[in-house]
């Protein structure tokens, strides 16, 4: 095998790869980047991504499957079901979704953005109500007070 180094300019940034010769084909190596929203995750949405993959941990050791049984039974490797496990959060929604399907709580899942829970859309809400009250309020004393003085001149 034979092996050499490579650049190729991708807007405006080097990148560096190895191509690898074996036979007649030729393969390359590139390692995917981590979209940035991962790099800049909230501590209190990491610390909850930490949490639900503890507790799907906890739920298959309590079932008693084995890493590579529940990993098949989500239909991933077994790697991916130990980062899912630690909470990391490049494993996709999916599979953590279908690891809360496999115990039955999957149905919970819809409740966690559901509007009435919204407390920031509420808040919202009730500071626009009070800013069209005002506007009413104020258009309302304005007509009184011209129906006053109509009925006074």
């Amino acid at each position: 095998m034979q092996s050499t180094l490579s650049a190729i300019q991708h807007d405006r940034q080097l990148i560096l790869y190895r191509l690898d010769r074996i036979v007649q084909f030729d393969k390359l190596f590139v390692m995917p980047q981590s979209p940035p929203a991962l790099l800049t995750l909230p501590p209190a949405a990491a610390q909850a991504l930490r949490t639900l993959g503890e507790n799907l941990a906890i739920a298959r050791i309590r079932r008693r499957e084995s890493q590579r049984a529940w990993a098949k039974r989500l239909g991933v490797s077994v790697p991916t079901l130990i980062r899912m496990e630690r909470g990391d959060p490049g494993v996709g929604a999916g599979i953590y979704t279908t690891a809360l399907w496999l115990i039955g709580r999957a149905s919970a899942l819809p409740e966690l953005a559901a509007p009435g829970s919204d407390r920031g859309a509420l808040e919202s809400d009730v500071r626009d109500a009070m800013k069209r009250r005002a506007v009413r309020s104020a258009a309302s004393a304005e007509a009184r007070l011209g129906r006053k003085n109509l009925k006074n001149g």
